[in-house]
């Protein structure tokens, strides 16, 4: 593999990533499959170290040999699975190997542009996960993924009528849908781990309010528990909807509230030394949500718990 330097290329069509990894022109300018097999290896000769791309990647990787690098990552799994990104999202380019058997599916959003999936595609959690958070496939799952590909690679591979864009976005609407749904199983699946997350995550939003961070950093944030616990934010929240059926920021209002009820009921502090030892800049903000949560102001609350 030839020496390159360690800079990212921001590939604002689907053209030009073709033409960085030696591919023939996409026979859609918006949207394009690309196989890669035995009889079509990979080649990182002319490819960027890190790209950003414009557009969506969906990688569905058959067999993998080695070590690939995704992000500034490596992902090391060996069996089927998928791995996904949004638009400006930065990928590593490098370290996909001739052992290596993947579908590349590239999706322009203009492609979706009049369809209800350009708004749809958006709510999708996994497109903002990282490399360690890859949908890996069972068998069936497997072959369930591969009949979609092979029908929506057929489409592509024809002429184009007027038919053929409503055609191709029904398969990959249909394609998202079986992600959605296999990864709600990877999550019922993983349970112990994602009980261990839950309970690491419990370990750092306490020591954070018990150590009172939050008079310094404010708020404890998604991104911020998210960082601790190196995973992504939207799979934190959606492990957390799989254990508990709350979102990491419904969780987070939560503890907050726990919190506050303690403070509340065994200090004298007023109700604006509370909100700002918990981090809120105003105390309005404090008792907002504090109401949105027990159905009753920190006055009241007070109140109801001295007598």
């Amino acid at each position: 593999m030839k020496n390159k330097e360690d800079k990212i290329v921001r590939f604002i069509s689907i053209s030009e990533s073709h033409r960085a990894f030696g591919l023939p022109a996409p026979q859609h300018p918006l949207i394009s499959l690309v196989h890669f097999n035995q009889d079509n290896p990979f080649n990182t000769d002319m490819a960027p170290i890190y790209d950003i791309l414009s557009f969506y990647k969906i990688t569905f990787i058959t067999r993998n040999k080695g070590r690939l690098k995704y992000g500034r990552s490596y992902y090391d799994y060996n069996e089927a699975s998928m791995l996904f990104l949004a638009p400006n999202q930065l990928v590593g380019s490098t370290d996909y190997n001739s052992e290596t058997y993947c579908y590349i599916l590239l999706i322009h959003p203009d492609f979706l542009l009049g369809y209800p999936l350009s708004k749809k595609i958006k709510q999708y959690a996994y497109f903002s996960y990282s490399w360690n958070e890859a949908l890996h496939l069972s068998d069936p799952e497997k072959e369930i993924i591969l009949s979609v590909y092979k029908m929506m690679e057929q489409e592509l591979g024809s002429r184009v009528d007027e038919f053929s864009q409503e055609v191709v976005i029904a398969h990959l609407e249909l394609l998202l849908s079986y992600v959605n749904r296999f990864y709600k199983r990877q999550f019922i699946t993983r349970k112990v781990m994602n009980n261990d997350i839950l309970h690491k995550l419990e370990t750092i939003l306490d020591n954070y309010l018990n150590d009172q961070n939050s008079l310094e950093l404010g708020l404890p944030t998604v991104q911020f528990l998210s960082d601790q616990l190196g995973i992504s934010p939207g799979y934190l929240s959606d492990v957390l909807r799989s254990v508990i059926g709350k979102n990491t920021q419904q969780y987070i209002r939560e503890k907050l509230t726990e919190k506050a009820k303690e403070r509340l009921a065994s200090t004298n502090l007023t109700i604006s030394e509370i909100a700002y030892e918990l981090g809120f800049e105003h105390p309005q903000s404090f008792s907002k949500m504090f109401r949105s949560q027990t159905g009753l102001s920190p006055i009241e609350f007070r109140k109801n718990t001295i007598s």
